[in-house]
């Protein structure tokens, strides 16, 4: 088929009901022993690139800046700065906290990419990007990121 005749044709749209529930599907290797860490150590670890040095923080299989494969695992620090953040004041069908609640990008100590995840504090007109914030891990954990309750300031 010629660009032409696409362009002459005439776009096809529909409309689907979407429907948000838990689903269960395999993290693969890099997000079992990532999530494992968390769940049975409350150890935050990246994975770092041989060629380059970036360390990936969550980790993942292919360095963005290289394009090598990434297979060294290191421990990061369970805290690190507030790089950016957001105040969510509208409900969302999966809001994972009450409102309003604050998302941030956390930048951990030893990571070169940043996590993003809520960040809780007494008042948020506290928040500012910089602060230095500390991982809160929940008592009964999972294997997911959620096992990461929230960051706090440190």
């Amino acid at each position: 088929m010629y660009p032409e005749e696409l362009e002459s044709r005439e776009p096809i749209t529909t409309t689907q009901g979407v429907v948000l529930a838990d689903v269960e599907f395999d993290v693969g290797e890099i997000g079992t022993s990532f999530f494992k860490e968390l769940r049975d150590n409350k150890r935050i670890f990246g994975i770092k690139c041989k060629a380059c040095g970036m360390v990936y923080v969550p980790p993942r299989n292919t360095c963005r800046e290289c394009f090598e494969k990434l297979e060294e695992w290191v421990e990061v620090g369970d805290q690190g700065t507030l790089e950016t953040f957001t105040v969510v004041y509208m409900p969302t069908a999966h809001q994972p906290a009450e409102l309003p609640y604050a998302l941030g990008i956390i930048k951990l100590d030893g990571a070169d990419t940043g996590l993003v995840h809520l960040v809780e504090a007494g008042d948020l007109d506290e928040l500012e990007s910089g602060m230095r914030l500390k991982a809160v891990f929940r008592q009964e954990r999972e294997g997911n990121i959620h096992d990461i309750l929230h960051f706090t300031p440190a």
